[in-house]
């Protein structure tokens, strides 16, 4: 019988693989859960816009004309689309879709608020910035902390595509 060279681990150093097995496994868990949240969380507040802005149907739409500007929100007279419409007096739109004072924006109401949402692309993509910021924060955890390169320059790549096409259609 030929000796293969091979010879028995001990109990301790067994134990001490499985044990840092377990540490690897709990640690690819959490990084994994951290960046499920983190993704969750981005869908989560950029539905709140998204949602009006791409799913119009029901929704009143029209034209808010800026007449006035704050740090956050511009204000402005709502023309509605549809003649026959109802107008509204003042309604309040997301500064950052603006170009200020005497802009012409598309936009949807929320229903029961005087908040509008911008509409077309434009809208839509301002929308989701949100959901990009949170993709290129997962994309360091996925690259970083699972090992997951590939997938995380993949994921950093679409959110700051996301960004960058949100800015350049509201500088159109």
């Amino acid at each position: 019988m030929a000796s293969t060279g091979m010879t028995k681990r001990s109990r301790t150093r067994r134990a001490g693989e499985s044990a840092y097995g377990l540490l690897l496994l709990a640690k690819n868990v959490a990084m994994g859960l951290v960046a499920l949240l983190i993704m969750v969380a981005g869908v989560w507040s950029s539905w709140d816009e998204a949602k009006p802005t791409m799913l119009t149907k029901g929704l009143e739409r029209g034209t808010v004309t800026v007449s006035d500007c704050g740090d956050d929100w511009c204000t402005g007279s709502f023309a509605p689309a549809r003649a026959g419409g109802a107008t509204h007096g003042r309604v309040r739109v997301d500064k950052a879709v603006t170009d200020g004072t005497g802009d012409r924006v598309p936009v949807a109401l929320k229903p029961g608020t005087d908040r509008a949402v911008r509409t077309g692309a434009a809208g839509i993509l301002h929308a989701w910035v949100p959901f990009g910021g949170s993709l290129l924060l997962t994309s360091l955890i996925v690259a970083g902390g699972l090992g997951l390169r590939r997938t995380g320059w993949t994921m950093g790549l679409l959110g700051a595509a996301l960004l960058g096409a949100s800015f350049a259609t509201l500088t159109l």
